[in-house]
C-alpha cells in the first residue's frame, strides 16, 4: 500500500501530470467560476501549469535541475579504491524473457548503463559484486552481468521496493559476510540520496554515479522543448524532492529519540 501510494504521488505530482493538473484546474475555474477574482485565479493556474510545462522540457532547465540532484563527480580510479564490494542498484525496466537472448532475462537500456559501469568497476577492482532491486530488476541484472560481461554476482538481494528498503536489505547481507565499506553505483541524479541511505544502514559508501550530465554550451535546440528533457526534468524533480523527504524524516526521527 506504501509503495502505491509513493507511486500515485509520484505520477500526480512530478512532471507532465502535476503541471497539467494544475492547467486543468485553471481552465475549470476560468469555465465555471462567474467572479472576477476566480477568473483571475484560473488563468494564474493555467498559465502556471502550462508555462512551467513547458519550462521543464527545454534542456537548458533540464540540465539545471539535473546538476543540483547530481552532488558527486565521477569516481576517479587512478588510485586504489578502499573498498570491499561494489553494489548496483536497480530501479529501471528489466525483462524476465526477451527473445533476442534466446528468453532469458535482460534489462531496459538505462539500467543496462548502470550494470554496465557495475561490470567495469568490478573488472577494474577485483571486488565482488551485489544486485538490489525487486526479483524482476535483481535477477535481470545477475542475468545481464553473467552474460553480457562475464561477471558473477555474490549476493543477490530482491526484497527492497525503494532505496531506503535496498540500503537496510544490502547492509544486512553485506555485513553478515564482513563488509563494511562499498562502491556504490546507481544514477548520477540518484546517487546522493542513495548514499545518505546506504551510509544511514552502518555502511562506508564510495560513490559511483553513471550517467553524469555534460553541457556542450548554448544552442537553440536547448530552449526547444522535447520528451527527451521533460523525462529528465521529471527524474531530477524527484531526486530533489526526495532528499528533502529523507531530511525531514531523518530530523523527525532524531528528535523523538534525543533525550
Amino acid at each position: 500500500m506504501f509503495v502505491s501510494l509513493k507511486t500515485l504521488l509520484h505520477t500526480l505530482l512530478l512532471p507532465p501530470a502535476g503541471p497539467l493538473l494544475l492547467a486543468i484546474v485553471g481552465a475549470c475555474l476560468i469555465r465555471w467560476r462567474s467572479g472576477s477574482a476566480g477568473r483571475r485565479a484560473g488563468w494564474a493556474l493555467l498559465v502556471a501549469g502550462l508555462g512551467s510545462l513547458w519550462l521543464l522540457a527545454t534542456p537548458v532547465v533540464a540540465e539545471a535541475l539535473s546538476g543540483l540532484a547530481e552532488r558527486y563527480p565521477a569516481l576517479a580510479l587512478e588510485q586504489p579504491v578502499a573498498a570491499q564490494a561494489v553494489v548496483i542498484l536497480g530501479g529501471e525496466v528489466a525483462h524476465p524473457h526477451s527473445p533476442e537472448y534466446g528468453g532469458e532475462r535482460s534489462v531496459s537500456d538505462g539500467l543496462l548503463e548502470r550494470v554496465s559501469y557495475g561490470a567495469y568497476l568490478a573488472q577494474r577492482t577485483g571486488l565482488p559484486v551485489l544486485v538490489t532491486g525487486l526479483p524482476r530488476e535483481a535477477l535481470g541484472m545477475r542475468a545481464t552481468l553473467a552474460r553480457n560481461f562475464h561477471v558473477e554476482a555474490r549476493w543477490l538481494e530482491t526484497r527492497s521496493r525503494d532505496t531506503f528498503e535496498n540500503a537496510q536489505f544490502s547492509a544486512a547481507m553485506l555485513k553478515a559476510d564482513g563488509v563494511r565499506r562499498v562502491i556504490l553505483v546507481t544514477d548520477a541524479r540518484h546517487e546522493w540520496r542513495a548514499a545518505h541511505e546506504f551510509a544511514s544502514a552502518g555502511l562506508e559508501v564510495v560513490p559511483a554515479p553513471e550517467g553524469l550530465s555534460f553541457w556542450e554550451g548554448n544552442k537553440v535546440g536547448d530552449y526547444i522543448p522535447n520528451a527527451s528533457a521533460l523525462q529528465r526534468s521529471s527524474a531530477a524533480l524527484y531526486e530533489l524532492l526526495g532528499d528533502a523527504v529523507r531530511r525531514v524524516l531523518a530530523a523527525t526521527h532524531l528528535r523523538r529519540h534525543s533525550p
